[in-house]
């Protein structure tokens, strides 16, 4: 037998160290900070987490350029710290879950609004808002042992060079162990998946020509470009 056409490429993420971190999977958080919640006009009450999923195919890296996508005129920033897996597991427990972890990234959930808007209005899935070709950039993931617990620290956003989000990671309202055990009641979570944990308040639109910058403290900086329209 042959194969009908070429398999997609693997998606390779660099690291600090040098290697290349292959993603399985992209998991995401949705409204995990409580400044967040509220503006998008919802109950900031500790509820259990919920998640939605992105193609692997959907992560670029730093410095790329972001196509701006067909069907919206509200495509929105979020950064977001990122979890990156090392060793899999189900059931997790949240005091066993940085025993899983290989390290962490800065990324951007870019957001198609009015269309994760339309279908939140209608009770229907929020795919075609959050699953967005280029939509889940994502910065050099560093290990876990020279970061820390991913418990605290500053995280902001420019764009254009002017401040959009800027919180601490502290605010999260499920922490990244919690997040992980939560997740893994869910599914079997395996090396090179990917876990946005979600994102602080001063989300907004960005158009072609845009410049934003994504920082957290102790890892390296994420710029991605907007460029328009896709093709």
């Amino acid at each position: 037998m042959t194969v009908l056409f070429d398999p997609s490429p693997q998606i390779l993420a660099p690291t600090s160290t040098g290697d290349l971190f292959p993603v399985r999977r992209v998991f995401c958080v949705g409204r995990n900070y409580a400044d967040h919640a509220r503006e998008m006009g919802s109950d900031p009450d500790r509820e259990p987490p919920f998640f939605f999923t992105k193609w692997a195919e959907t992560v670029i890296g730093d410095g790329a350029e972001l196509p701006y996508p067909q069907a919206t005129t509200n495509f929105h920033h979020e950064v977001e710290l990122v979890v990156a897996i090392g060793a899999g597991g189900r059931n997790i427990s949240a005091a066993e879950a940085l025993n899983h972890v290989w390290g962490y990234a800065v990324g951007l959930d870019m957001t198609r609004r009015d269309l994760q808007f339309a279908a939140r209005d209608t009770g229907r899935p929020w795919d075609t808002g959050k699953n967005v070709e280029a939509a889940s950039p994502l910065g050099c993931i560093h290990p876990a042992a020279g970061f820390g617990d991913g418990s605290s620290g500053r995280i902001e956003l420019k764009v254009n060079g002017q401040v959009r989000q800027s919180s601490d990671i502290s605010q999260m309202i499920w922490s990244a162990p919690e997040v992980i055990a939560c997740l893994s009641g869910y599914y079997r979570l395996h090396p090179g998946d990917l876990i946005y944990t979600g994102t602080p308040a001063g989300v907004g639109p960005v158009v072609p020509g845009d410049e934003m910058r994504a920082e957290i403290d102790g890892l390296s900086p994420l710029r991605v470009r907007v460029v328009g329209p896709a093709r």
